[in-house]
């Protein structure tokens, strides 16, 4: 049977990286299982208890499953409807002399919930570089473009102008802060350790004959191993799925920046203004030959909705677990964990290769800053006529009547903005000097201090948050897309 004969989940068929499919791979899962049954057994023996060096061995020889393991595993769990003690069977048959020993003292979580902890700690190893490299993208992208002036949008109606550099921070801030959530999200995950049925150690502590020193040492010795630096004291069965939930909240909360992000692309893609990058051979439409559809920007925001409304259902997990554990919460977290990570993986590809390639059209933005700008540079002109000597009312009554006039050839005729060619035609505004309407009409003095924010910006707090990536960014290689 092919692959075309089954459903595929277009994360791993269209979307995610492959470092990421792998990390979350039955095989990879199911091996960490076999690598945490090893370092329990290691930790057994060094403590005392009679795990014998030839049944390591053979463990270790045997941590990563084949896939005849995997088919002796698949029986045993259609038989007992477990798929821990399935794999406990198999690595018992896989190491024979390590069968009496394997998961000796443990329940299913220790191995369940400390291999997820693990995955979703190398699940952020991975998003995080790539993060900062996305972030690094646009900082060049704001650098070179800081100073051209283009129109500033509020209730999506031109305002005061801004830069086309400024508006690329905006982006940029929102995605430190995700970078911020991710790290401190990292940063916050502990192992789950040895802790026993309901997190009580009562097992570990029956296998040490009451020696509650050598339980805590297990606890720490596997916890070393596993690569954290601490474990959580207090579990229950599981480890709170109130960690998921934080987690998840960092990853949505970068699926709702990517929309935010791409939302404004695509709208100024729509004016002409900026373009993400699209290819010789593209087809942006199968009917409308001419079109440039900005399908990078819209599958973004597509894949960020679906990553944003995750977090929902992390939050209701967290809350349906009944005291020590309700089994609940394995189904859906079976799906909604790797999904999790795999849509933040495709967001990155994507938003690393639009950021690489955003495309700038500076005639465009100076024509839609000219439509405007004659109406923005009134408070100027008036305020030149009161340098001069004139009356601050007075100008403000005759721009009133200017602005109203050319405001209607421009709706109402779909003529261009004549206000300024009206101003110097008026008397009242004779004593302008032409040098002076060239200064006041300067679309670079309209937009405040957008190019030195920039420079600060970038400077100070970019460089500092990307200062731990520098190799990984440096070392990045390019975002292509598979579809």
């Amino acid at each position: 049977m092919t692959s075309y004969n089954t459903w595929q989940s277009p994360l791993s068929s269209r979307y995610a990286s492959k470092e990421m499919l792998d990390l979350f791979s039955s095989r990879h899962r199911h091996s960490t299982w076999r690598q945490l049954w090893i370092w329990l057994a290691e930790a057994q023996r060094e403590l005392g208890l009679d795990v014998s060096e030839g049944a390591i061995s053979q463990m270790l020889a045997r941590r990563i499953l084949t896939d005849e393991d995997f088919e002796v595993a698949a029986v045993e769990e259609r038989r007992r409807r477990h798929d821990v003690m399935a794999h406990v069977h198999a690595f018992g048959v896989a190491a024979p002399e390590a069968a009496g020993i394997v998961h000796w003292g443990a329940t299913s979580c220790y191995v369940t919930d400390n291999a997820e902890l693990i995955l979703l700690r190398d699940g952020l190893d991975l998003l995080l570089p790539k993060l900062a490299t996305c972030v690094q993208k646009l900082s060049d992208f704001a650098q070179q473009w800081k100073d051209l002036p283009c129109l500033g949008f509020t209730h999506l109606q031109p305002a005061q102008l801004t830069t086309v550099g400024k508006r690329a921070c905006l982006w940029i801030q929102d995605l430190l802060m995700d970078l911020r959530n991710l790290e401190r999200a990292r940063s916050d995950l502990r192992f789950r350790g040895a802790k026993g049925t309901t997190g009580s150690q009562a097992s570990f502590l029956q296998i040490f004959h009451g020696d509650h020193a050598k339980v805590e040492q297990l606890d720490e010795l596997v916890t070393k191993k596993a690569g954290f630096p601490n474990a959580f004291t207090i579990s229950a069965q599981t480890y709170s799925r109130k960690v998921d939930l934080d987690v998840s909240n960092a990853l949505g909360s970068f699926g709702a920046t990517c929309q935010r992000m791409t939302n404004d692309i695509r709208h100024l893609a729509s004016m002409k203004e900026v373009e993400e990058p699209f290819e010789s051979d593209q087809i942006g439409s199968s009917a409308m030959a001419y079109k440039r559809n900005p399908m990078r920007s819209e599958r973004i925001c597509s894949l960020g909705r679906k990553l944003a409304s995750l977090s929902h259902a992390f939050s209701e997990t967290y809350a349906a677990q009944w005291f020590e554990r309700t089994l609940d919460d394995s189904a859906i977290r079976r799906m909604d964990i790797p999904e999790a990570f795999l849509l933040c993986d495709a967001l990155l590809i994507l938003l690393q290769n639009v950021s690489s390639g955003l495309v700038v059209y500076p005639a465009v933005i100076e024509q839609h800053v000219a439509a405007e700008l004659p109406f923005m540079a009134t408070e100027n002109i008036i305020m030149k006529i009161v340098e001069k000597g004139g009356s601050r009312q007075e100008a403000h009554e005759k721009i009133r009547v200017l602005s109203h006039q050319a405001a209607h050839i421009v709706k109402m005729e779909g003529k261009a903005n004549d206000l300024v060619e009206r101003a110097k035609r008026d008397e009242y505004f004779r004593g302008i000097t032409p040098q002076e309407w060239e200064d006041l009409l300067d679309a670079r003095t309209f937009v405040g201090r957008a190019p030195e924010q920039v420079v600060k910006f970038l400077g100070q707090e970019v460089e500092a948050a990307l200062k731990p990536y520098a190799q990984k960014i440096a070392t990045a290689s390019e975002a292509e897309l598979q579809v």
